[in-house]
């Protein structure tokens, strides 16, 4: 199958399980700023990163591709998304997210000081990280405008991974 179907030509796109919607929907507009942030994830893990944070950013990146299936799924078709055994966002990736907070607030004594200028720093890793919060808070403000019950834990995630990447970015900085 080619990846140039031309089905989108005249404003409309598919969802999973063949539902179309338009392009401005709210459910596109998420898909594609988490589709954005998981871009700028793949800037950081060629940004000179340690390998903890590649191995890091690399599950952060597939647990967004769940949600973007999760966000391209219309909510009379969780039930089948479930059944083909695709995953997506569960309050235990919410928990994931949180421990990583903790350990980097006590074992690796980084803390919130004020905000960050990014690039400040002179470290890319870090700059590209300060980019890909900010695509998180965006894409999490995108997951509020879909009405789903689904997205409950989506946007959980999303919040607390934007406290998260901010908190890399401080510790990126200060990696040699």
């Amino acid at each position: 199958m080619s990846i140039c179907t031309k089905r989108g030509d005249e404003g409309q796109t598919d969802l999973m399980f063949g539902k179309r919607v338009s392009k401005t929907s709210e459910r596109v507009a998420a898909c594609g700023a988490v589709d954005e942030l998981n871009a700028a994830l793949g800037i950081v893990r060629n940004a000179g990163i340690s390998e903890e944070m590649q191995q890091w950013v690399d599950e952060v990146q597939q647990r967004l591709v769940g949600l973007m299936g999760v966000i391209a799924t219309h909510e009379d078709d969780h039930q089948k998304y479930a059944d083909a055994g695709y995953t997506g966002i569960e309050l235990a990736d919410v928990e994931w997210l949180e421990a990583t907070i903790k350990e980097a607030e006590t074992e690796k004594k980084i803390r919130f000081r004020g905000w960050a200028r990014p690039g400040q720093e002179g470290k890319l890793a870090s700059a590209y990280l300060d980019l890909a919060r900010t695509i998180c808070r965006r894409s999490e403000r995108e997951c509020w405008t879909v009405d789903d019950e689904a997205m409950v834990p989506a946007r959980l995630f999303l919040n607390r991974l934007s406290d998260c990447i901010w908190l890399l970015a401080r510790m990126a900085s200060n990696e040699e």
